[in-house]
C-alpha cells in the first residue's frame, strides 16, 4: 500500500520570505522521508493552492491525501477557512481519500525554540537582565488551544522564574501592547517577548513593532523552518494516515460482511 501523499497546509501571505519559509521546511522533510510525497499549499496569498497541488497528485496517480495545517495555535481541528477548502477538495475530486490532520499546536517543545530565538535576540543587545516575560502568539487558537497557551506561558514562567503573559496577534484577548502595559505597571521594565509565530508574516511584524513602541527590549524571531515542526507536522500526519488505514480496514469488513 503506497503511504498518502503529504500537503503541509500553510497561511499564505503577500511577504515572498514568509513563503520561502514554508518551502524549506517541505525541502527539509521530503530530504528526510524520499520515500513520502511531500508538497506544499497555501490557504491565500501564495501559490500554489490546495486546489493545485491536488489536482497535480490526482494526474500522478495519487489515491489518498493528507493536508497538514502548519497552525501553532490550534489543537483540534483547523481554522474554518481550511476546513472549507478541505470540503471543496473532497468535492471536486470524490476519487480521492482526504483525511484532515491535527494541527501543530502549541506544544511544550516549541518552547525550547522560543527560547533559542530569544537568546539571540537578547545576544544581539548585549542584554544581561530580565524581569518579565510576554510569550506571542499569532491567534488565541480553538478553545483547547487557547488553554494550551496559557499553560505555556505558565510552564515559560516557572521554568526562567519570571511573570509570564499571553499576548494573542488576533484580537481575540490581550495583544502585545496590553500584556507589557500590565508588566509595567507592577514595575517590571526589562520585558521581553517570545513569538510563537513560525515566520515573519505580516502580523508578526505588527506585534513586534508594537512590542518595541510599547518598551519590550526584545523580540524574539519567529521559530522558522525549525527540525522541531517539522517532526511535529509528521506526526500529525502519521497519526491523520493510520486513521485513514483503519478507516479502510473497516469499510473491508464491511463490504465483506455484506458479501
Amino acid at each position: 500500500m503506497t503511504a498518502p501523499a503529504m500537503i503541509l497546509f500553510a497561511e499564505g501571505s503577500e511577504d515572498p520570505k514568509v513563503a520561502s519559509v514554508f518551502h524549506t521546511l517541505r525541502r527539509e522533510m521530503q530530504s528526510a522521508h524520499p520515500h513520502l510525497e511531500i508538497q506544499l499549499a497555501f490557504l491565500g496569498g501564495n501559490h500554489p493552492t490546495a486546489q493545485q497541488v491536488v489536482s497535480t497528485l490526482a494526474h500522478r496517480g495519487a489515491q489518498e491525501v493528507v493536508l497538514a495545517p502548519m497552525d501553532v495555535a490550534r489543537v483540534c481541528e483547523a481554522s474554518e477557512a481550511m476546513q472549507a477548502t478541505y470540503q471543496q477538495l473532497c468535492t471536486l475530486y470524490p476519487k480521492l481519500r482526504f483525511a484532515m490532520a491535527r494541527p501543530i499546536g502549541p506544544v511544550s517543545e516549541l518552547l525550547n525554540v522560543v527560547d533559542a530565538r530569544l537568546r539571540s535576540a537578547l545576544n544581539s543587545i548585549r542584554a544581561t537582565e530580565l524581569d518579565a516575560l510576554v510569550l506571542c502568539a499569532p491567534s488565541a487558537g480553538d478553545t483547547r488551544g487557547n488553554a494550551l497557551i496559557a499553560r505555556r506561558a505558565r510552564q515559560w514562567s516557572s521554568h526562567h522564574k519570571l511573570p509570564t503573559l499571553v499576548a494573542h496577534a488576533d484580537g481575540r484577548g490581550a495583544d502585545v501592547a496590553a500584556a507589557i502595559a500590565s508588566l509595567r505597571s507592577t514595575g517590571r521594565r526589562s520585558i521581553a517577548v517570545g513569538s510563537l509565530h513560525i515566520a515573519a508574516d505580516q502580523s508578526y511584524r505588527a506585534q513586534a513593532e508594537i512590542a518595541l513602541a510599547s518598551g519590550a527590549i526584545a523580540v524574539s524571531a519567529p521559530l522558522g523552518a525549525d527540525v522541531r515542526i517539522a517532526e511535529l507536522a509528521m506526526a500529525r500526519y502519521a497519526f491523520a494516515s493510520m486513521d485513514m488505514v483503519a478507516a479502510l480496514i473497516g469499510e473491508d469488513l464491511d463490504t465483506a460482511e455484506v458479501i
